[in-house]
């Protein structure tokens, strides 16, 4: 069985009253990716990496 499967089973056992609760919970996940994934640290970071790997970034960090 996955994880997702295990999570359904239990989301499927959760009583009414806790719904809201729990598909909020899923929404504070949501975004806090979507933050994560946005953030500017990430969002540079692809286009940088050219420069960080090249051989003379190498040389010139390697006595740090």
């Amino acid at each position: 069985m996955t994880k997702r499967e295990l999570l359904i089973g239990q989301i499927q056992k959760v009583p009414d009253s806790l719904i809201e609760e729990v598909l909020d919970f899923i929404s504070f996940l949501k975004s806090k990716v979507l933050k994560e994934k946005h953030h500017p640290l990430f969002i540079s970071e692809s286009s940088l990496q050219k420069d960080w790997l090249r051989p003379e970034e190498e040389e010139s960090w390697k006595n740090l």
